[in-house]
């Protein structure tokens, strides 16, 4: 009965809610670092960590500090803080294993610290009341979901760069929003999917 609801979880977290084309959660590095699919794969890796990361401290501390000591009021503070120290955590490994990823990444890693992205999968945990394993399999789902997106969205993206038939006043930026609504339309299809 659990692993049918773990598989709910996925689904859910990856096609039907997924944080970036469902929520329009992580907006700003979902356009800011989907120009090229290299990049964006890196970025996606990066928040998958730090999502299953958060999932898990968030609902330990959730569970064993906050709950107790009746203070939820301060959730939103401490998961901030969370996400920060995670996301030096994988700024430095990232720094020291792959500088190239490192630099191409560039000024985008810390956003990841201020991706709502991140903080609205550690609030959805808290808020659907998920155990310990299902924290952790929303994490990485969620996660997941938000490499597709950007991956897809950074695939569509060479492609519009590599063609010469798109109008000049769409060129860059605006067909790039476009692609991405477009992107989000295909992703809200699947709110009607019923998995049981």
């Amino acid at each position: 009965m659990e692993q049918i609801t773990y598989f709910a979880i996925v689904i859910g977290a990856i096609f039907v809610n997924n944080v970036v084309l469902a929520q329009f959660l992580g907006i700003c590095p979902f356009l800011g670092v989907s120009s090229k699919v290299e990049t964006s794969m890196g970025m996606g890796a990066a928040v998958t960590f730090v999502m299953a990361l958060t999932a898990l401290v968030a609902w330990s501390i959730q569970t064993y500090i906050l709950d107790p000591l009746q203070i939820q009021y301060m959730q939103t503070i401490v998961f901030i803080l969370v996400i920060a120290a995670l996301v030096q955590m994988v700024e430095i490994m990232l720094k020291k294993l792959s500088p190239s990823l490192y630099q191409a990444l560039g000024i985008f890693l810390p956003l990841i610290t201020t991706n709502c992205a991140v903080l609205g999968a550690a609030k959805t945990n808290i808020s659907n009341s998920y155990s310990f394993i299902g924290s952790l399999v929303y994490g990485v789902a969620a996660g997941v979901g938000y490499t597709l997106a950007i991956v897809l969205f950074a695939s569509i993206r060479e492609r519009l760069d590599a063609t010469s038939k798109c109008p000049k006043c769409f060129e860059g930026f605006p067909i790039s929003l476009v692609a991405a609504a477009l992107l989000a339309m295909s992703f809200m299809g699947f709110s009607g999917l019923s998995i049981w």
